[in-house]
């Protein structure tokens, strides 16, 4: 992870980032590197990602990090987490996730969050997905964490694009950080 993210990260801790991703070895650089940097900072790291994937995650961890640095890392299965109610629906989600973090919030202890953000086919109403990032935006301002929404920038219809810049006010663009002048807050308190 960049120098530039990790100092952000320390200044201010409320950190929405989008990181569009197009290889999946470039995906597995970033999600390492945010581990890492999570671990090494003694702090939980949040991990929604798919059930494809996270063994692959879980076996390059494994070969790193000892026990107890491992129980840092809470995964949950990104297919449980954005269809909880049956369907991508933003409430839902947003009560899944309160659910995850309340004992970090009530014990004040320090995370941080990776989201895979994925869906099974284009048939979803992508307005959704704005109106949950719109959320998560909030959420991440109010409750002070940091948080990268990963999305697979191969499969995102070029309006999606436009409405997750103005909805992260950074952008990981391979090991930098960038801030993104679409970026449009939403003064939403959560």
């Amino acid at each position: 992870m960049s120098t530039k993210m990790n100092q952000l990260i320390e200044d201010q801790r409320n950190v929405h980032v989008l990181y569009s991703f197009h290889e999946v070895e470039d995906y597995m650089k970033q999600i390492l590197n945010y581990i890492h940097d999570g671990i090494v900072a003694g702090e939980y790291i949040i991990l929604i990602e798919n059930a494809r994937l996270y063994p692959m995650i879980q076996k390059e961890l494994s070969g790193k990090y000892t026990k107890a640095q491992l129980e840092l890392v809470h995964y949950v299965n990104s297919l449980d987490f954005y269809f909880s109610s049956g369907s991508y629906h933003p409430p839902a989600i947003h009560e899944y996730f309160k659910k995850v973090v309340q004992s970090y919030i009530q014990n004040d202890t320090a995370f941080r969050s990776w989201a895979h953000v994925e869906w099974a086919s284009m048939q979803e109403p992508l307005y959704l997905i704005e109106d949950f990032e719109k959320i998560v935006d909030g959420e991440v301002n109010a409750l002070s964490f940091p948080l990268i929404c990963a999305y697979d920038g191969e499969k995102l219809p070029e309006y999606v694009k436009t409405f997750l810049m103005e909805t992260h006010p950074y952008v990981l663009v391979e090991d930098d950080l960038i801030v993104s002048e679409q970026y449009r807050p939403t003064g939403k308190v959560i």
